[in-house]
């Protein structure tokens, strides 16, 4: 009798999982809250609806809400100052008390005639709007319907990140600030910004005005597949200055985003170079990069290019306020490493046995420079190369393996091998594809990604922050191609990195995209059809 109860509750539990995964694959919520329970009935927002904060933190969250819902539908609900009588129609944000609370963690209730809204920090406020958003019907004037129901949410991992390279193409403020916005309905809460490489440098800096004069600007650009070895004779550049930093800083802070902005060394340092050959070990004269690919040209490690380095990194600190700065250190080819009399003697004084010990030397200087900023480096895994600087992270883009040496070292990690995050990668059949740099990565293969590998342990898996994807801009020559390759592979990855590993569900993300596309549509945004069999 007992075995048959547990076998009979077992079926009813199943039953209802089953029923709640129905009703919600139904909902365009993406990523998909970690419990979500349906109720009958709706809730209407309309210009008669009342707002009310119970604390004052949550503000700016709110004036955001206000902002979507004016522009998008022209509805403006009443903020007041007062609880809301109890028989009226409000929205109520609270401030919420949870037995283990994780960064972004929020409750969501909706019912016939009110909405509650509870977190302990304005992040939790700002995705628990996010999900209210894409509960919200597409059309809508005068009214909104949403439906009834109650959800408990919160990220798996802490990094959640999407890169954007504008050193190969440079982007308007405008298209970056859509982008951080983009990742940010998507509860993405870490902007990787490319800003310097051999083919432009992207950022002002003061001390250094040749960086943008001279660096910012290539004299053509390659066109067609790598392979032609074409190239136009067009000059184009661009960079942005410090105020316009500021700006999407703010910006960015706005929607819980932190931006790590990455200035490459020692390699990919073509443009920097360009404008002050002096930091060359052969200090011969060179111009910014007009082909794709990996230059010989890179940064001397002596001390006045650290004195140079130590310069722009400390406006660097000084205009974004996050943990980290990202220092590049992949794919550092040492031709002119091994022609130069400076850095043999480097090697010999230092008892270095090869030219990875000699970039890991030029590492851990600049991590020392960084460290003292009040800043920590994270790089590209190739700076395990030789010794892993003291206090830095790693990202992990050479498949996982670099990943894994730098957690069972006990330094923290971004998972975004290259096999499932890079999004300049081709989506879908070639024949039918813009041209891309390569590679074959679909939506289902994006969404197949587990960022934490089976083979650490408990405690060095806590290394692992979480994944990002990374779009690389060598075939992305407008704002609509980085949306076309982003979109919706960029709504995949954010799934995987909020959700725990046992709630994923291809078949149920698909179809919540599928009905989320209408919402891509409302905002203009060029994603890629392919990934719909269009």
């Amino acid at each position: 009798m007992i075995r048959y109860s547990f076998i009979l509750l077992s079926l009813i539990l199943s039953a209802f999982i089953g029923s709640t995964q129905t009703l919600q694959k139904n909902l365009a919520l993406i990523p998909i809250p970690v419990e979500c329970k349906m109720a009958s009935g709706n809730f209407t927002i309309s210009n008669a609806t009342q707002i009310f904060i119970s604390n004052p933190i949550f503000e700016k969250e709110i004036v955001y809400f206000q902002n979507y819902l004016k522009s998008n539908y022209q509805i403006s609900p009443l903020w007041v100052k007062k609880a809301p009588i109890k028989n009226s129609s409000y929205i109520e944000v609270r401030f919420g008390v949870f037995k283990d609370t994780i960064e972004g963690q929020y409750r969501l209730n909706i019912n016939s005639n009110k909405i509650i809204i509870e977190a302990s920090e304005a992040s939790g406020v700002f995705y628990a709007l996010q999900s209210l958003i894409q509960l919200l019907p597409v059309n809508g004037k005068v009214s909104l319907a949403v439906p009834c129901l109650a959800i408990e949410d919160f990220p798996r991992y802490k990094w959640r990140g999407m890169h954007l390279d504008c050193s190969r193409h440079f982007f308007s403020t405008a298209f970056v600030k859509k982008y951080i916005e983009m990742m940010a309905s998507y509860k993405m809460n870490v902007f990787h910004w490319h800003l310097t490489d051999d083919q432009g440098w992207r950022i002002e800096i003061k001390h250094y005005p040749m960086l943008t004069e001279v660096g910012a600007w290539r004299k053509g650009s390659m066109v067609g597949p790598y392979a032609d070895q074409k190239f136009d004779s067009i000059p184009y550049g661009g960079f942005y200055t410090q105020e316009e930093i500021k700006d999407i800083v703010e910006y960015a802070s706005m929607l819980h985003v932190t931006i790590v902005p990455e200035i490459e060394m020692p390699g990919h340092a073509l443009a920097a170079l360009a404008a002050y050959p002096e930091f060359s070990c052969s200090g011969n004269p060179c111009e910014v990069g007009m082909k794709w690919g990996v230059e010989t040209n890179v940064f001397c490690p002596a001390e006045h290019t650290f004195t140079f380095l130590d310069d722009v990194l400390s406006e660097v600190a000084s205009l974004f306020p996050g943990k980290y700065i990202h220092i590049g250190g992949d794919e550092v080819l040492k031709d002119e490493w091994e022609k130069s009399p400076f850095c043999q003697q480097i090697m010999q004084n230092n008892g270095f046995k090869n030219y990875n010990e000699l970039q890991s030397f030029f590492i851990k200087r600049i991590e020392y420079i960084v460290r003292i900023k009040g800043k920590s480096i994270i790089g590209w895994d190739e700076i395990l190369d030789g010794g892993l600087a003291p206090n830095a992270a790693v990202m992990s883009w050479r498949g996982i393996e670099g990943g894994i040496a730098a957690a069972k070292q006990n330094h923290d990690v971004v998972m975004t091998p290259g096999a499932f995050c890079y999004f300049d990668h081709y989506q879908a059949d070639p024949k039918t594809e813009p041209l891309a740099i390569g590679g074959f990565t679909t939506l289902e293969k994006v969404y197949s990604y587990e960022p934490t590998p089976d083979s650490l342990s408990v405690e060095e898996a806590k290394h692992i922050m979480g994944a990002q994807g990374n779009v690389w801009t060598e075939y992305m020559y407008n704002s609509d191609q980085v949306e076309y390759m982003a979109m919706p592979r960029m709504a995949a990855l954010a799934e995987i990195v909020w959700v725990p590993k046992e709630k994923k569900n291809y078949q149920n993300f698909y179809q919540r995209l599928s009905l989320h596309r209408k919402l891509l549509d409302r905002k203009g945004i060029k994603y890629a059809k392919s990934a719909f069999g269009k």
